[in-house]
Formats: C-alpha cells, structure tokens, sequence
C-alpha cells in the first residue's frame, strides 16, 4: 500500500496556512492544520506527523513548545521551523529542541520540503564580514534572554533589568536587518 506522508502545518495566519496546505497536498502529501500549539498538540497526539511545520511566533505558546511536545510524540518526526522573526537563539533553541531546520519566512513548499531532508549543515556556507548591527545584537541579546526565561517577557524584563512594557514594544517590532 503506498501512503502518502503526513505533514502538519502550524501557522496563526490562516491565508499562509491555506496556500501552503494546498502546496503540501499537490505534492503528494496529506495534511493536517492548526492554527496554535493547542490545537496542534491535540491533533498530533491522535496522529503523530510523519513532518510538522511550526511557526515560531503565534498567540499563547512558541512554537518552540511544539517541537519539544512533537519530539516528545515520536522522535523520528521532521521538523522544520518557520518564522518571520528570526533570531540566533530562537534558532540555536530550535534545533536544541529537535527541529531538522530553521527557515525564515517567505519560504515555500519546495524549500520547505528540502529543509525536511537536510541533515547535515554545510561548510561551504558563506560567512558574513559584516559585524551585526547595535540594534540587531540587541534583538539577538533580548531573544537570548526570553529563550533563558522560557518566554516569560516579566522574568526577561526583570533579568535586562528593563520595564516589561518597553519590553513589549521591542518584541512587537520586527527584527533589525542585518
């Protein structure tokens, strides 16, 4: 009998979600969707995915709680994490946390689909001469910080020794381009 494989797709933006389960299932592969890790987590503990693609940033948990609770589900699943808002810690704690890969948005099925492959990193990958920015090494301390403090903005405000509400505004902006 030839399966097809199964991929669940985690994503707070429902068009995002559409277009790329409409891509997974024109490959050839069947899929599940979840618009939180709530929901996620439910759906993946009655069928374990095969593949899991988890946005990063969503309302109440990271989708760094839902690669930990996918890997604790079945080790053997592929998990690419995605997101908008990139950052050193995020990804370094992805990977801790048993992701295959870490691709910033935009990123389609296809390089998707790759990612879940990859497994091993490549040494030709080119190395940037350019030193991160002041702000961009503050988003990257504050990432590192909130990573430290499981996502508790009040801790990691207490820790950066800075108001939790100018915390807040500085999660809410974008990240610095390198």
């Amino acid at each position: 009998m030839n399966e097809k494989p199964s991929v669940l797709l985690v994503d707070d933006d429902a068009v995002f979600l559409s277009v790329l389960a409409r891509a997974f299932e024109r490959r050839g592969y069947e899929v599940q969707q979840a618009g939180c890790v709530e929901t996620a987590m439910t759906v993946a503990s009655e069928n374990p995915p095969e593949y899991a693609v988890v946005d990063l940033k969503m309302p109440g948990d990271s989708g760094l709680v839902l690669v930990k609770a996918l890997k604790a589900l079945d080790e053997q699943t592929r998990i690419v994490m995605l997101t908008g808002y990139s950052s050193i810690a995020t990804a370094v704690e992805a990977i801790k946390l048993g992701a295959t890969h870490y691709l910033s948005k935009p990123a389609d099925a296809d390089d998707i689909i790759a990612a879940f492959h990859k497994d091993e990193g490549d040494a030709q990958a080119p190395v940037s001469d350019n030193p991160l920015t002041v702000e961009r090494l503050e988003w990257e301390h504050i990432q590192k910080v909130l990573a430290e403090h499981d996502g508790n903005v009040s801790a990691t405000a207490r820790a950066l020794r800075m108001h939790r509400r100018t915390l807040q505004r500085k999660l809410a902006k974008r990240p610095v381009k390198e």
